[in-house]
């Protein structure tokens, strides 16, 4: 009887990481609702097009990620796994497109703004890094179905600071017609603080989930949260170290 307890909680949270992928989507999107998605049908969005590619892919990847774990979570495993290898491809362009984007913006206002921008790079850098970091090992431990999961989330959680972080502009800032991040100075890498630490939620949440179902937290969501809580606190004094001002500096300069 109570074996068959446990077995039925267990298969009860298989749905816990598609409520997981779910949170995920409406931060993505409901967040970049005010300063892009509403702005759209507007016509009051101001950025290059190659935004518009960023955003396609960024969001697109929150979508999979609830189809999958979706997939995953109703035991249609082979769906899942081929859906997965269009996730390694959306993945790396995410990537691409994330630093070009990024060192584009530095580009534009390094005349402007100086070291500021410089040091600003470190927030879209270190997401992205993150992300790439955490996905990489996801794939190295695909036949792990447990730790691949976690690190496929932790993966998505990095890339939602920009998400947050457009909530606390808005509410700074009031919004409007063509309002968003990126188009004055740059400011203060601090800024990414508390937007940061309140996604560490998830991870948390991720955490009480396995103490309730497996008695402990996973070792995944150990050792990932706390490269995610030393990455938010050390990029902060980082980030105005004259390395690396010189590695911003000569990475935006490749191919300029």
């Amino acid at each position: 009887m109570v074996a068959a307890d446990i077995a039925m909680a267990r298969e009860r949270t298989g749905y816990f990481y598609v409520w997981m992928a779910g949170i995920c989507a409406v931060i993505a999107f409901g967040a970049f609702a005010p300063t892009y998605w509403l702005q759209l049908p507007a016509g009051t969005f101001v950025g290059p097009p190659l935004l518009h590619l960023h955003a396609a892919l960024f969001s697109a990847w929150t979508l999979l990620l609830l189809s999958q774990t979706w997939l995953a979570a109703n035991g249609r495993l082979e769906h899942h796994k081929a859906w997965g290898l269009a996730g390694i491809s959306l993945a790396s362009l995410m990537v691409v497109v994330g630093l070009t984007v990024a060192i584009l913006r530095v580009r534009a206002g390094i005349a402007q703004y100086g070291d500021a921008v410089l040091s600003f790079f470190i927030l879209p850098f270190s997401g992205i890094v993150m992300f790439a970091g955490f996905f990489g090992a996801a794939i190295a431990n695909l036949n792990r179905p447990e730790v691949h999961k976690r690190l496929v989330l932790l993966a998505t959680i990095s890339l939602l600071e920009a998400a947050m972080a457009r909530v606390f502009f808005v509410l700074a800032t009031g919004g409007g017609p063509g309002m968003r991040p990126g188009l004055g100075p740059p400011p203060s890498v601090t800024i990414a603080i508390v937007p940061s630490l309140l996604l560490l939620g998830l991870v948390i949440a991720g955490m009480v989930r396995d103490w309730r179902v497996r008695g402990r937290p996973h070792p995944v969501w150990m050792i990932g949260g706390a490269i995610y809580v030393a990455v938010i606190l050390l990029r902060v004094p980082f980030s105005a170290t004259p390395l690396w001002l010189h590695f911003t500096s000569a990475l935006t300069h490749i191919g300029g």
